[in-house]
């Protein structure tokens, strides 16, 4: 077995800036001393959505919204990221 991760396919990648909306409602059993630490919690809360609902979660409501938005509403970072991603798959490794 290789080791080694598997080269991604970005011959016809199409990428673009995306604004998303996340609303969500549901039951969580969990460390009190959790709920002090925002970034903490919300690691957890989307760890805990990705494996789904079980007995230590319970979803009550999702609605998601993600609408593409001009890249030019993205910060700097974003945007070099964006040109990056654009020039590798206009020149791929060899």
């Amino acid at each position: 077995m290789n080791s080694k991760a598997l080269p991604r396919q970005i011959n016809n990648l199409e990428v673009g800036v995306y604004e998303c909306e996340i609303h969500l409602k549901f039951r969580l059993i969990e460390e009190k001393s959790l709920l002090g630490d925002r970034e903490q919690l919300l690691q957890v809360l989307l760890d805990a959505l990705t494996e789904g609902s079980d007995d230590f979660l319970e979803t009550l409501q999702a609605s998601v919204k993600a609408q593409e938005v001009s890249e030019f509403k993205a910060s700097p970072q974003m945007r070099r990221q964006l040109m990056r991603l654009r020039n590798a798959a206009e020149n791929p490794p060899t």
